[in-house]
């Protein structure tokens, strides 16, 4: 079982020693570490922070640990009950908070749970201050408030409805099209809290939603991260209905995924295309993503007249370089949506909503719409390394061998090829190099691949 430790929170397995799994001690020491940094960080007399928590098996429990141990350091908790990523993200600033905490594991199994930390401003820590956190976290010296300065908990479970409102309220969500459209969608919110955000969401905008895994219970009824091979009861599902087409969620609702009306993929990575498309046809400007998301983002903007940029990988570092580029919207190729004219956080309820948008106003079926977008596919491999394998030296080998084609090192090394490209990430827990590549077609791509990896392999003499 594994307990992992990063800038933006702590993950681990329910269950077993504590240090090597989510314990209820661990789950207590690092809500402290976190209480202790927002306490350095605002410096004032009264502190507020938002918790919510997926659907997960464990996330009563957990909340309730996380919850009383702020408490326990002075600090007013509003308590969203069942909610997801993006509705704690809006949250805490209309609640004026000092910073928020979601637990979840996103698309990890049943017995994974997670504390994923954010600022005042609804959004994930960069590196330096999670690493304050971290080193809170390793200290002997946490403080805690005396019996007359505890915190309190208030309780209010309306902010998925709050969250709705805020998405409703945008510009260029067209209710008026989406509800004369009569569409039929099939939801699969893996028995999550999707299961209770995105019919909500379909019933304001007029959309037949036909339920599918949306109670609630934290029984996932098939692995939750949301690729094709997951996806056969919801691929059936829409067949079976004759509906526009599916809808998928990851038990925290900040990816998002979409099925044609044929039963098949739209493709989780032209999540972001779509609704990119459709924002930028409307409001000109610029898009980012992570240096392992479709080219296909890069060619939509582009036809645009927008430019296109991609950041290191996290969404922290997608965020941070909308925020210098001024990008109208970005997000990653997993079905993270990110449109800052609500929130800078990913967020399945905007992606719907921009895609029903988008699907109305062109008349179109969603196979028409995938149809209409470049093609490209994805290889997602990896080479194993013996320990004493110096990677960065692999890496700089590649990037030398590589210098005459255009190159990315801010995050491993991405090598741009006239119609594919390759990017190389090493792991920061065991000896292995990531390789994605993109290509016009599956052969082509899973070539590539094997290419580096053949010389990779050469280099390092393996």
């Amino acid at each position: 079982m594994t307990l992992i430790k990063s800038i933006s929170g702590i993950r681990g397995t329910i269950g077993g020693a504590v240090g090597d799994n989510l314990t209820p001690i661990d789950a207590v020491k690092f809500a402290a570490a976190y209480g202790a940094w927002v306490k350095q960080q605002r410096q004032k007399e009264n502190y507020r922070v938002v918790v919510g928590r997926d659907a997960r098996i464990s996330g009563e429990m957990i909340q309730n640990l996380v919850m009383n141990t702020l408490v326990g350091m002075g600090i007013h908790v509003i308590d969203l009950g069942l909610s997801t990523t993006p509705t704690v993200e809006v949250a805490v600033p209309m609640e004026h908070a000092d910073g928020g905490i979601i637990l979840t594991a996103s698309h990890n199994p049943k017995q994974w749970n997670a504390l994923k930390l954010l600022d005042a401003k609804g959004e994930f820590l960069n590196a330096a201050e999670g690493a304050k956190i971290l080193a809170f976290a390793d200290a002997d010296d946490l403080t805690f408030s005396d019996v007359d300065s505890l915190g309190e908990i208030t309780t209010n479970d309306a902010y998925i409805d709050m969250h709705i409102d805020e998405v409703l309220d945008l510009d260029l969500v067209n209710k008026a099209a989406i509800e004369n459209a009569n569409f039929k969608v099939v939801v699969d919110g893996v028995n999550s809290t999707g299961g209770i955000a995105i019919p909500l969401l379909l019933e304001r905008l007029g959309v037949h939603a036909v339920k599918l895994y949306c109670e609630p219970n934290g029984h996932f009824p098939h692995n939750p991260e949301p690729l094709k091979e997951h996806l056969t009861d919801l691929s059936q599902a829409v067949i079976d209905e004759g509906a526009d087409f599916g809808i998928v969620v990851d038990p925290d609702v900040d990816r998002l995924a979409f099925m044609d009306e044929n039963g098949e993929m739209f493709g989780e990575e032209y999540t972001l295309v779509a609704c990119a498309d459709y924002v930028l046809s409307k409001t000109p400007g610029n898009t980012v993503s992570n240096m392992s998301s479709t080219r296909a983002l890069r060619d939509i903007t582009e036809k645009h007249g927008g430019s296109f940029e991609a950041s290191a990988v996290g969404e922290v570092n997608v965020v941070n370089l909308m925020k210098q580029n001024n990008a109208v919207i970005g997000g990653e190729g997993n079905g993270g949506i990110i449109y800052p004219e609500l929130h800078y956080g990913r967020d399945a309820l905007v992606g719907v909503a921009l895609f029903l948008s988008l699907l109305a106003e062109g008349s179109m079926t969603v196979s028409e719409l995938r149809a209409s977008y470049p093609s490209y596919y994805m290889s997602k491999k990896k080479i194993q390394l013996t320990p004493d394998l110096d990677v960065d030296g692999l890496l700089k080998a590649m990037e030398d061998k590589y210098a005459h084609e255009t190159l990315t090192t801010i995050d491993g090394v991405k090598i741009d090829f006239e119609n594919s490209w390759v990017h190389l990430r090493k792991s920061n827990t065991e000896p292995i190099i990531r390789i994605y590549t993109e290509a016009p077609s599956q052969n082509e791509a899973d070539s590539l691949a094997d290419t580096i990896i053949s010389e990779i392999q050469a280099i390092a003499n393996i």
